[in-house]
């Protein structure tokens, strides 16, 4: 431990004394303080003989390793699709967030679990600490009930707010490096992934601030690399059980959530109905077919939960079977590359690679964030330094119009754009218009080498067109980005109404103070953005 770690240690180890603290690992646990409700004995069952699978028993069968996948562009419908799904589930459900809101959404949410619970259906729910950063959340009250239990992944010790974010000075390899993953899997046979964390931000078009996001409902074979993947995480040392954390064994915070569920269910009777009538809609749509499925072959990738405990240096030289899935797609791409991604930053490996590919004849469109749409200045202030080389090289690249009123055209009427602040925050590609990737990972340094990420790649003309022009449709409501004759960047667009084309010399919607504090963000090294 260098001078500096110990002297901070010191500094912080008399405030820590007599505050709340949990376990970091589940070594430190005592063996009566935990005793796992689910267990290898709860997945003892066919997940192709559960109601879900018998839907598309002709199609899953059909081949060796087949999978159906069908896109969900805006939050309402990812919000549905979830809860129908909850209430279709017979056997087990995990859920994997980065992020837990602890709002009105994910409140109906998690009282879908719950019901679900009730009904004798097993569910887990695997939270990062730093994404839930509260011991009384909701979420953490349902590992009470028998058929729930709840852990937290890479805790912070000490769990005073004052204290809260200091300890990342003393244990700041480990602290920094987040679980990133999103999955929501019912009966082993059925996986939800994407950009998607639990909130209403993410579901609700209406909110102050929308994250513009696109999951994908996969049913069939690549469910079970999906739960492997869970279970590993489940099992790690690092996942620590709900049952420590002292505020969330409270019976009266309990009651109290309980009671706000059926005040809910009181007072909001005819949207109850409405809701109830709308989740029925989605179960009917799923039995009896009618959803948008494509078919084909995939596989479900996802970093190892040892990433997080990996050194600085190891964690650097790291190159998962994520990268190399990546590295492996790009070196077979021969025509096309369509990305969205809320988070650009290839390095100057990655810029390399893809001046490479434009010189060879592959075409790259980029849709990303304005400085203007982005909740991450930082990351926009990396991405400019290689936007200039991809212009130059051929590639078209976009970036994401940040007001609702830009987002509501005839031709682009996805609920999912209709809020008043709209952030991109899809992560998915597709490659030569057949192979399609969608999951939690960034293409920026922190996806790479810190936080842990997970991915789909599937193998589909079909789905691979249909998320190609979900692309392209954002283009539409972006701004294209190109350079004067002077080499510097200008920004093309147009917002319903205009009668031509606006052209901006300057990022568009910003003020000259987020200009300013995108300059001064520009001095945080790029490895830690």
């Amino acid at each position: 431990m260098s001078v500096f770690k110990k002297v901070a240690a010191w500094i912080f180890a008399l405030p820590l004394m007599g505050c709340t603290t949990v376990p970091t690992t589940v070594h430190d646990i005592r063996l009566k303080e935990y005793q796992p409700k689910i267990t290898n004995l709860d997945f003892n069952y066919d997940p192709y003989t559960t109601p879900i699978a018998q839907c598309y028993a002709d199609e899953l069968t059909a081949g060796r390793r087949m999978s159906g996948a069908t896109l969900i562009e805006d939050g309402l419908s990812a919000f549905v699709i979830r809860s129908a799904f909850a209430r279709m589930a017979t056997k087990t459900i995990d859920l994997q967030t980065y992020i837990y809101s602890n709002d009105f959404s994910s409140k109906v949410l998690i009282g879908e679990l719950k019901n679900a619970a009730d009904r004798g259906v097993k569910v887990r729910i695997l939270l990062d600490d730093y994404g839930t950063k509260s011991d009384i959340v909701d979420v953490m009250l349902l590992n009470q009930h028998p058929n729930i239990e709840v852990k937290v992944f890479n805790t912070v010790q000490n769990r005073s707010k004052l204290l809260y974010y200091p300890q990342f000075l003393t244990d700041f390899n480990r602290l920094n490096s987040r679980m990133h993953n999103k999955l929501f899997i019912v009966d082993n046979i059925a996986y939800i992934t994407g950009g998607r964390n639990v909130g209403s931000n993410y579901f609700y078009p209406e909110t102050a601030s929308n994250f513009s996001d696109t999951d994908v409902l996969f049913i069939g074979d690549m469910t079970r690399d999906a739960t492997k993947s869970f279970n590993e995480y489940w099992d790690y040392h690092l996942a620590i059980p709900a049952s420590v954390f002292p505020k969330a064994k409270s019976r009266k915070a309990l009651k109290k959530l309980e009671k706000s569920f059926a005040e809910i269910e009181k007072n909001s009777a005819e949207n109850i109905k409405l809701y109830n009538n709308i989740i029925d809609m989605a179960q009917q749509e799923f039995k009896n077919k009618k959803m948008d499925f494509s078919w084909g072959r995939g596989k479900f990738l996802a970093d190892p939960p040892e990433k997080v405990d990996m050194s600085m240096e190891e964690k650097e030289q790291y190159r998962g079977n994520i990268v190399r899935a990546l590295q492996h797609l790009w070196k077979r791409t021969e025509n096309s590359v369509y990305m969205s991604a809320a988070y650009f930053v290839p390095g100057q490996g990655g810029l390399e690679h893809i001046l490479r590919e434009e010189d060879s004849g592959v075409h790259m469109t980029i849709v990303t964030n304005s400085l203007a749409s982005t909740n991450a200045p930082t990351v926009y202030a990396k991405w400019e330094k290689y936007r200039k080389q991809l212009i130059e090289s051929g590639a078209e690249v976009y970036e994401f119009m940040v007001s609702a009123e830009n987002l509501r055209g005839k031709e682009h009427d996805r609920e999912r754009k209709q809020s008043s602040f709209s952030v991109l925050h899809s992560k998915t590609m597709v490659f030569d218009d057949a192979i399609s990737w969608i999951g939690s990972f960034n293409l920026d340094p922190r996806s790479a080498y810190y936080n842990t990420e997970n991915v789909a790649v599937f193998e589909s003309e079909d789905f691979a067109n249909k998320l190609r022009e979900m692309i392209i449709r954002d283009t539409k409501t972006s701004w294209r980005v190109t350079l004067d004759e002077n080499n510097n960047p200008i920004w093309t667009g147009s917002r319903p109404g205009d009668t031509q084309p606006q052209v901006h010399k300057h990022a568009p919607d910003t003020s000259v103070f987020r200009r300013i504090w995108k300059s001064i963000c520009n001095l945080v090294p790029e490895k830690f953005v």
